[in-house]
C-alpha cells in the first residue's frame, strides 16, 4: 500500500510474500482452483537482510510450489517481468496454459538501467584487455547503445515474436481472455497428483 493506503502493484517479492504465495498456490493445487498470475514484478528481493530474513527459501518454496502446480494456470504480464520473479509468477517455462501481455508490458532477465551498466562493463573491460582507452565519452555512447538495444529487446512485441507470451492484448479485454481461457480449461481433466516434494519451513 502507499502512503494513503492504496493497493499498488509491482516492485520485488519479499520473503513474507513468497511464503505466504506458496500456501496459496499449494491450497489452491489441493482443491484444484485454476490459478491466475498478474505479473509486475522486478524480481526477489535482494541484499544481505532479505538473506537473513530467508529469502533463498522463501523463494524456493515459491517456484517449487508453482512449477509443480497441476491446475491450470494463466498468467498475464501488465508490467515488468524480471529475472527470477518471471519464474516464480508463471512465465512461460513453466507452462501456462495461456500467457498474455499488456502493451505496457517488459520482459528480460533484468532492468534495462541495470542491464546496460552490466554489459557495459564487459565491453570496456574487453576493450581495455585488447590496449584499447575508453574515454568517459565512449563510455557515454556506448551506454546508450547498449540501453537502446535492451529496451527494444524488453518489448511484448518482441516477445511475441518469440512465442514468449501467446498474444498482446488490449487491457480492456483481460476479463474476457482470461474468462476464455479458463472456459477452455475447463473440459480438460486434472487426474495428476499434487506433491511438492521436501519443502524447507
Amino acid at each position: 500500500k502507499n502512503k494513503s493506503g492504496e493497493m499498488q502493484f509491482g516492485g520485488v517479492i519479499y520473503s513474507d510474500s513468497a511464503d505466504k504465495a506458496a500456501r496459496f498456490v499449494m491450497v489452491c493445487n489441493q482443491k484444484r482452483i485454476p490459478l491466475v498470475f498478474v505479473q509486475d514484478v522486478t524480481g526477489f528481493m535482494v541484499g544481505s537482510r532479505s538473506e537473513h530474513g530467508g529469502i533463498i527459501k522463501d523463494g524456493a518454496k515459491l517456484v517449487n510450489a508453482m512449477s509443480n502446480s497441476i491446475v491450470p494456470k494463466f498468467t498475464v504480464v501488465v508490467g515488468n517481468s524480471f529475472g527470477a520473479g518471471n519464474y516464480a509468477m508463471c512465465g512461460k517455462a513453466y507452462d501456462p496454459r495461456l500467457i498474455v501481455a499488456w502493451p505496457s508490458a517488459k520482459m528480460a532477465v533484468m532492468g534495462g538501467a541495470q542491464a546496460a551498466k552490466v554489459l557495459l562493463q564487459i565491453q570496456v573491460s574487453a576493450k581495455k584487455k585488447k590496449g584499447e582507452i575508453v574515454s568517459e565519452a565512449q563510455k557515454q555512447k556506448l551506454l546508450q547503445e547498449i540501453q537502446a538495444k535492451y529496451d527494444k529487446q524488453t518489448t511484448p512485441w518482441y516477445a511475441a515474436a518469440r512465442l514468449w507470451v501467446d498474444e498482446i492484448i488490449d487491457p480492456a479485454q483481460t476479463r474476457q481472455t482470461l474468462s476464455l481461457g479458463i472456459a477452455m480449461a475447463n473440459n480438460g481433466r486434472m487426474d495428476d497428483q499434487y506433491s511438492t516434494g521436501a519443502l524447507q519451513t
